[in-house]
């Protein structure tokens, strides 16, 4: 922001109106990099909420263009206060278990069940906690593929945190790569992936073709937990880096996109094996036929 104030942008309302706000932050090619979340605030009065948080003034007019176009919600703006409040509010943070996952921050240590794969995760300035029903959406999806076949090679697409390909790699996959067009993100995965002693490789790249990507195909299995026009866009893409029968498993759309992501990916003839639904957010798992 041009006077160095963090702010946050909180929209709440009903469901229907909320994911329609959340279709058009989405669909808006100058807002494709702002971090945002929707959730049910309050299930018995239909409330949704919507929190986002600019990095900039362009983000924050924009941003607040949008959600005042939906005259059902209510919309406010708020300056945080002058303090690492990403650090305060991932501190605040419970742990999460999706399967045999647990993924926790330094402050759960203490918490971390003997029964379970234990994914400690700092997020930093990536996405990825584990708390998002995006990324809880994929390890509930993979925890139920590992309980009858393996995946020697794994990509996760837009790894942020890198929490998905380090789950695979602490589950056995011998050959996992992330990557992210954002070099943040890619510092951030290769730290976690220290902190978990997990052998997976995180790469800069824009796009599969890259030559660290394509390099390691064909893939058993290709994470990509980004959004849903990003995943129409890369579905040719992610069917190449994919072997025959590879599996791949899809997030970061609403329920209200999933109609549109897979019919990108049955069209290329893949098939559904399973949806999952967490809040207003979707999961696909899909086989290359």
């Amino acid at each position: 922001m041009t006077d160095d104030a963090a702010v946050q942008i909180i929209a709440r309302g009903p469901r229907a109106d909320a994911e329609a706000a959340a279709v058009a932050i989405d669909g808006d090619p100058m807002l494709e990099s702002v971090t945002y979340s929707i959730l049910e605030e309050d299930e018995d009065r239909n409330v949704w909420r919507i929190d986002a948080f600019p990095t900039s003034d362009e983000e924050r007019v924009g941003l607040e263009a949008v959600l005042h176009g939906f005259s059902a919600l209510t919309t406010v703006t708020e300056t945080l206060a002058d303090a690492d409040w990403l650090a305060m509010a991932l501190s605040g943070l419970p742990p999460v278990r999706a399967g045999r996952f647990f993924v926790y921050g330094a402050h759960d240590r203490g918490r971390r069940p003997p029964n379970a794969v234990n994914l400690r995760i700092e997020a930093g300035a990536a996405f990825g906690t584990g708390h998002h029903g995006t990324t809880v959406g994929c390890l509930l999806a993979f925890d139920q593929l590992l309980k009858r076949e393996r995946f020697p090679r794994v990509l996760d697409v837009g790894a942020g945190t890198g929490v998905l390909a380090i789950a695979a790699a602490r589950t056995g996959s011998p050959v996992v790569v992330g990557t992210d067009i954002d070099p943040i993100s890619v510092r951030i995965g290769r730290e976690n992936a220290a902190l978990n002693a997990a052998r997976a490789r995180f790469v800069h790249a824009d796009g599969l073709a890259d030559a660290a990507v394509a390099g390691e195909a064909p893939y058993d299995l290709v994470f990509a937990n980004i959004l849903a026009r990003p995943l129409v866009h890369l579905a040719s893409d992610i069917k190449g880096a994919l072997k025959p029968g590879g599996v791949a498993i899809l997030s970061g759309l609403l329920r209200t996109q999933e109609r549109f992501v897979r019919g990108a990916y049955l069209s290329r003839g893949f098939i559904t094996e399973r949806r999952i639904h967490r809040d207003a957010w979707a999961t696909l798992v899909l086989r290359r036929g």
